[in-house]
């Protein structure tokens, strides 16, 4: 059974950072390309950041929504079957649901979500 796991979101002052976790279980971790997506209120869920599969997690590729590069950086470590997203220079409209993503076996499977909220 593939389970996600988030942690880390709270409420943090414009300019301010926070890092969120997603603890992976159910899967061969360092075979799986993970992703960061989120939804704000009244808008549809959008994808923040990308990180592919490697036996190696230095040697992973990254991608990111425009909105947030330069100031977000997804990582991996496979040892502790967790993906990390650490979020600096954070923005109101950074307020969301952040939820953590992966894709197994041709089937999506989403953590229950961490709350971003980003006072100005």
């Amino acid at each position: 059974q593939v389970q996600l796991v988030e942690s880390g979101g709270g409420l943090v002052q414009a300019g301010g950072s926070l890092r969120l976790s997603c603890a992976a279980s159910g899967i061969i971790f360092r075979f799986n390309a993970m992703g960061w997506y989120r939804q704000a209120p009244g808008k549809q869920r959008e994808l923040v950041a990308t990180i592919s599969s490697g036996g190696i997690s230095s040697d992973s590729r990254t991608n990111y929504a425009d909105s947030v590069k330069g100031r977000f950086t997804i990582f991996r470590d496979n040892a502790k079957n967790t993906v990390y997203l650490r979020m600096n220079s954070l923005k109101p409209e950074d307020t969301a649901v952040y939820y953590c993503n992966t894709n197994f076996r041709e089937h999506d499977y989403w953590g229950q979500g961490t709350q971003v909220t980003v006072s100005s």
